[in-house]
């Protein structure tokens, strides 16, 4: 079918029509999980996990966000640029590993139509960014909400095979660092697992790991034991750990044993604190908008011009500057250097006197506000319109999927009715 004719600015702002099966959803999440009672304990998270209206963007912004990360990901192959954030990390950043990082997640605010050449931005780059194995799940339970859409939603056949992708990129992960002999055991390790919003997913992983000959635990990093030059986890050695922690480097006391395991190559750690260093602090944010350090670094113009379009303009906030940024501050978002998931990040112009006596005593970045993208869920005189950013999940700088994320408020969150995990699909 030919989808030149779907007018994409309207399609977020006019379409209402419902894409989501949400009984295609519940059974593709009890398939996935493969035990009934466990899908019974994750069943009351459904209704604000997954929104019911599907993201349309042109090609031309999904190419954008392509081109910008291939072009980010080259700076940071660079040794110069590596010299240069290695040296202010933690000592276990520099630890070296074959590991590349699994999902790495890329956040943009990208607006739907080319009317605004302003409304593009890489906001920012997370590693163990989530929601990958659920967008897949997702996925299955679309329906064509009206005859332009048909075409884009993915077929059964394009789901597993993006689901094989997951498990190959895991499998490439162990041959990197250990190609003598096959990836037999995964521990997907969080902080108290079971209560973590995303915990569905964890479920779903193991299930598809253990669908693909893999033994895999769902573990708290207590539950995982340094001991014999190995990492155990109930009485098994551990060959993988996927880590979703947020202590990027690994210095709670919680996580020592796995530290240590990491340390000595004894497991393979996706995604490790490297990628965060190199990729997910927001410091790199500033390095990379800064042209003299890029052109010291050698990185090429045409490279820095791609950053510069992309990245809106940021700056490490000091004591120099924080008066210049406090006069400012209605232009820009405030975020911690390791921040994730929205926290203790701050719009300018929301911002309290106390608030603001802790950024300016340090630990933050100042980062120009780019609008986010709009959809509109419901018409009439009581239309709905929410927010959205566009994850770009990437392995070894190659995009594998997109999602969006629907939401009201400051940043991105799972608790706006209506809002929540979306499909991207791809328009011209």
């Amino acid at each position: 079918m030919n989808t030149a004719h779907l007018n994409i600015d309207n399609f977020n702002r006019e379409c209402f029509c419902v894409s989501l099966d949400e009984q295609a959803l519940a059974r593709s999440m009890a398939e996935g999980i493969g035990h009934a009672a466990l899908f019974d304990l994750v069943r009351d998270r459904l209704p604000s996990m997954f929104s019911a209206r599907p993201v349309v963007l042109p090609q031309a912004q999904v190419q954008r966000m392509a081109r910008l990360i291939s072009a980010l990901e080259s700076v940071v192959a660079l040794p110069t640029y590596r010299e240069e954030v290695l040296s202010r990390s933690d000592a276990v950043a520099r630890h070296q590993t074959r590991a590349k990082s699994v999902f790495m997640g890329y956040d943009f605010h990208v607006h739907a139509g080319d009317q605004d050449p302003g409304g593009f931005g890489l906001i920012e780059v997370n590693t163990n960014a989530g929601g990958a194995l659920l967008n897949a799940l997702l996925a299955r339970a679309q329906r064509a909400c009206c005859p332009e859409i048909e075409a884009m939603v993915p077929t059964g056949a394009q789901v597993d095979a993006l689901e094989a992708t997951f498990v190959a990129m895991f499998q490439n992960e162990w041959r990197l660092s250990q190609p003598e002999r096959p990836l037999k055991t995964v521990a997907i390790v969080d902080a108290s697992p079971e209560q973590q919003y995303l915990y569905p997913e964890f479920l779903l992983f193991q299930n598809l790991f253990k669908r693909h000959g893999l033994q895999a635990f769902i573990a708290d990093p207590a539950q995982l034991v340094w001991r014999d030059q190995q990492l155990w986890c109930e009485g098994v050695a551990i060959d993988l750990v996927y880590n979703r922690l947020t202590d990027f480097a690994l210095t709670e006391p919680a996580h020592a044993h796995l530290r240590e395991a990491y340390l000595q190559d004894a497991v393979v750690l996706t995604p490790h604190p490297q990628a965060h260093a190199l990729l997910a602090d927001k410091r790199n944010l500033a390095l990379l908008c800064n042209a003299d350090t890029l052109t010291a670094m050698g990185v090429p113009e045409a490279t820095q011009a791609v950053l510069r379009e992309g990245i809106p303009h940021t700056e490490v906030v000091t004591p120099a500057n924080a008066e210049r940024f406090w006069a400012q501050r209605k232009q820009f978002f405030f975020k911690p250097f390791a921040g994730y998931g929205g926290k203790a990040t701050y719009r300018g112009d929301k911002l309290t006197h106390r608030v603001w006596g802790e950024i300016a005593a340090g630990g933050y970045i100042a980062q120009a506000f780019v609008a986010p993208g709009e959809r509109t869920i419901s018409g009439g005189e009581s239309a709905q319109v929410l927010k959205f950013d566009v994850r770009n999940y990437v392995y070894d700088g190659q995009v594998q999927s997109l999602a969006a994320r629907l939401y009201q408020g400051q940043t991105t969150n799972f608790r706006t009715p209506g809002g929540g995990f979306a499909p991207v699909y791809v328009g011209y």
